[in-house]
């Protein structure tokens, strides 16, 4: 799994290549942008093909060592929430493969991030963003209709589909 950060995500890490990876996951990629809410730093993910969005709110410097492992348990914990049928959680973790990091962005996969970003500073206007329950916002922002190249769809069920097309 590639991990394409924004420059300002960049900084906070300490191996990305700054040439572009080759995916090998049979799920795509994902995008991630370093984004700072109440004085918090947040980081939201979307990924490439299906613009599913996952917020993790109230990270510190600590956390950015393991980012990808947290991507990984907090994405099989969101296909759980949204009930995975016919393919163990285990196999989706095997088709993830290692998590890698470049800076090859994609300006369509930003616009996205960008949307979804403004859809969360609505939804989090009157609390704070540590007291809010980041799994439940993220199936939000995913029970949303989005484009993705010009068609509309939902995220969350387009997510699902590429699970379980799973070989």
């Amino acid at each position: 799994m590639i991990l394409h950060c924004t420059q300002k995500l960049t900084k906070k890490l300490s191996e990305v290549s700054p040439t572009p990876l080759a995916e090998v996951s049979q799920l795509g990629s994902w995008h991630a942008h370093l984004y700072n809410i109440d004085h918090r730093q947040c980081v939201i993910f979307c990924h490439d093909a299906s613009r599913y969005i996952l917020f993790l709110p109230g990270l510190r410097k600590d956390h950015f060592a393991d980012l990808g492992s947290m991507l990984r348990d907090y994405f099989l914990a969101s296909l759980a929430t949204l009930g995975v049928k016919g393919v163990p959680l285990h196999r989706v973790a095997m088709a993830l493969g290692p998590v890698q990091f470049d800076r090859n962005t994609n300006q369509s996969v930003l616009a996205s991030l960008r949307v979804a970003s403004s859809d969360l500073s609505w939804m989090l206007e009157d609390i704070n963003v540590m007291d809010c329950d980041p799994l439940a916002l993220s199936m939000r922002l995913n029970d949303r209709p989005v484009t993705i190249k010009g068609n509309w769809n939902f995220s969350g069920k387009v997510m699902l589909s590429l699970v379980e097309h799973l070989k």
